[in-house]
């Protein structure tokens, strides 16, 4: 005789994060995707025969690095499939420390299924660059809508929150999604940090940089801590010169008071400055400013020996949102943030794990900053 058909698929249950169990509160809560990562180790993702797997995401990243790092509590809100590949990821979460009550479950199956997505990331090594392979085709999280989740409810209950470019890139419904949560967040007087982050392969068939950039702009007035730089937002606009720290200062005070122009409500703005030697070897930096502070410039690192640079753009916004949070002044903010993606870049994974070892708090070189 056949088998008996299996009964319908339940959700699991499962218990709580650590910091769910033991408050309702949450020091920073990012709204993003969450992938699994797949690592090819040492080799090309076209000679591997096994993978090492993380979880990652850009917003996600900024949570993460929080709670392994400083010592946050940290959560996310996002969407995952429940099937075997989404419990796994949920696991990975769980086990970085991070709070996964507002994950959005979404049931498997149906005529066009959703997915949870996969990103095969190769480090690199010397002249052979990192490279990111991504099938985030029909996931969970890019269907996400701004009346998916109760807004006041999740953001009530933290003291900061964040989110990005890689997540309004997704979709128009994601755009919408970051929009309401932002306004919300303000609304309620909970401090707003937004990563840039602009992927190109993501907004190809979303009219390309200058939709990303009207679209950014939309979104940076909604926000408290910009990360990223007016070339993100404005057209006629540079990257930072990665060889030339003055001309580079520059251009970012000129950047500033065009982004100041665009959002006047920007209280801090900050962006990475980093010059590529190999895969291997990299200067790494930063530029701040901020109302109170103006602007501030951290050297950091000459020549930084490099495992993993994925995720370190992340674990800097972390680093710098986890200084505010503490009161620090822009100055100590910012070389937090600096030492903090630096850590980041010393292991496998998208973010960096803790805690902050003395030698790797950057260091001031630069007599005007």
């Amino acid at each position: 005789m056949p088998p008996a058909p299996a009964p319908p698929r339940r959700p699991v249950p499962r218990p709580p994060s650590r910091a769910a169990r033991t408050t309702t509160t949450t020091d920073v809560l990012a709204l993003g995707e969450v992938m699994l990562r797949l690592d090819p180790g040492e080799v090309r993702i076209r000679a591997a025969r096994r993978f090492a797997v993380h979880e990652g995401g850009g917003e996600y990243n900024v949570a993460r690095a929080a709670a392994a790092v400083h010592g946050l509590r940290a959560g996310v809100v996002t969407a995952l499939v429940d099937d075997e590949v989404g419990r796994l990821v949920e696991d990975l979460v769980l086990a970085s420390g991070v709070d996964t009550r507002w994950v959005r479950w979404e049931q498997p199956g149906g005529p066009v299924p959703r997915r949870n997505g996969l990103n095969f990331t190769e480090r690199g090594h010397g002249v052979r660059g990192a490279l990111g392979v991504s099938d985030r085709a029909r996931t969970a999280v890019a269907a996400l809508a701004p009346g998916d989740l109760p807004w006041e409810e999740v953001l009530g209950g933290t003291r900061w929150f964040h989110t990005g470019g890689v997540f309004a890139a997704l979709s128009p419904t994601t755009t919408e999604t970051a929009a309401r949560a932002m306004r919300t967040a303000r609304a309620l007087g909970v401090p707003v940090s937004f990563d840039t982050n602009f992927r190109r392969s993501l907004w190809a068939a979303r009219g390309g940089q200058q939709a990303a950039r009207a679209t950014t702009r939309s979104l940076v007035t909604s926000c408290d801590v910009l990360i990223g730089s007016a070339w993100d937002l404005l057209p006629g606009t540079g990257a930072l010169p990665g060889d030339d720290p003055a001309a580079a200062r520059a251009a970012f005070e000129a950047g500033v008071a065009r982004i100041r122009a665009v959002a006047p409500g920007v209280r801090v703005v900050a962006t990475t400055r980093r010059l590529v030697r190999s895969a291997s070897r990299n200067a790494w930096g930063a530029f701040a400013w901020s109302r109170s502070d103006g602007v501030h410039a951290v050297p950091g690192h000459d020549d930084l020996e490099v495992l993993d640079r994925v995720g370190s753009g992340d674990a800097f916004a972390a680093g710098l949102v986890a200084g505010l949070l503490r009161g620090d002044r822009l100055p100590d903010a910012l070389e937090r943030a600096v030492a903090t993606g630096a850590l980041a870049m010393t292991t496998p994974g998208d973010a960096a794990h803790g805690p902050l070892p003395a030698t790797a708090v950057a260091r001031r070189k630069d007599p005007a900053a």
